[in-house]
């Protein structure tokens, strides 16, 4: 059985979900997982990794770890896994993990499987799953010795709770003095409304079948009247649409509402790959040809001008009545 730390990674006193879902997927390959949390004023926010599946959480609250630099980080881990015997290092993928678990990787010499989109034990072996060939099949990888690293597509696994506490163990870090040649000059947050397509419960995305950038308010109207989130294809985000933040697809985020609503989305295999573990699918889209109705629950053949502003009509009515 492998002997599995988990990187937690945070934004201000909350834990992110994508991590905590890898936290999940691991506790049930083993009982003993442990959770990691590196930053400053991160002890309260640790405490939240027992209740999905962490027996114990390693903590370096230290006021150099306040910047968002993956050096520091790197630091952090690797001692803490020599210390430890960790075996597997497990991150959520995002720009912050990718760059400690390759750090991580090169520091220890271990090998790094990335965009993992499951994990299973063979034999008692760790075994990781990933997309090849444009996402078109899936193949098994496995790592050649220990440390093994893994980085899981971000949105894979959704966050498990069970209530259960954790051990906090503090611990502390003799950091490398190269690991603060680069510092953080500035750190900028996009504002927003509602919640994030990796947090919405509900979707509704746009694609070019909006025809032009001002039609996305459609979009957005339906959104707001059901409190989720709007979502973009890869062609919208490179046409200038819409921000890259808000990209589901292979180069883009992946997500896992309750409720996916595609509207003007065709149905790359591109973007599939991004939403296609959403419960519950409905495409709207005058083309009773596109590829998306091929793995929709529910597809409606007609204008998306149309029947978005009188499907937003309805669910604002329904919500009043």
């Amino acid at each position: 059985m492998p002997k599995t730390l988990v990187f937690l990674e945070h934004h201000g006193n909350e834990l992110q979900r994508a991590a905590l879902g890898v936290l999940s997927k691991a506790a049930t390959l083993d009982g003993d997982v442990a959770g990691v949390v590196l930053g400053s004023g991160v002890t309260e926010a640790a405490s939240q990794a027992g209740a999905y599946g962490a027996s114990a959480v390693w903590v370096c609250d230290e006021p150099r770890l306040e910047a968002a630099l993956p050096q520091p980080r790197v630091d952090a881990l690797a001692q803490l896994v020599r210390a430890e015997g960790f075996d597997t290092v497990l991150f959520a993928t995002s720009v912050l993990a990718a760059d400690v678990a390759a750090g991580l990787a090169a520091r220890l010499g271990a090998g790094l499987n990335w965009d993992l989109t499951d994990l299973t034990l063979d034999g008692g072996e760790l075994v990781g799953k990933r997309p090849a060939l444009g996402d078109s099949v899936y193949v098994d990888v496995g790592w050649k010795g220990e440390p093994r690293i893994g980085l899981i597509r971000s949105g894979t696994f959704d966050p498990a709770g069970n209530g259960a506490g954790a051990d906090v163990r503090p611990f502390s870090v003799e950091f490398e003095d190269f690991s603060f040649a680069a510092t953080m000059v500035e750190q900028a947050h996009e504002e927003s409304e509602g919640p994030s397509i990796e947090d919405a419960e509900i979707i509704v995305a746009g694609g070019r079948g909006l025809k032009e950038p001002a039609n996305f308010a459609l979009v957005e109207a339906l959104a707001q009247a059901l409190g989720g989130a709007v979502a973009a294809t890869r062609a919208v985000v490179d046409a200038g649409w819409y921000p890259y933040s808000s990209q589901v697809g292979q180069t883009g985020k992946t997500v896992s509402p309750k409720l996916y609503i595609a509207c003007g989305v065709s149905g790359a295999i591109q973007h599939k790959v991004g939403m296609q573990n959403s419960n519950v699918i409905v495409a709207i889209n005058k083309d009773a040809n596109a590829p998306i109705f091929e793995y929709s629950d529910l597809g409606v053949v007609g204008d998306i001008h149309t029947i978005v502003p009188k499907l937003t009509e309805l669910v604002r009515a329904r919500r009043a009545g």
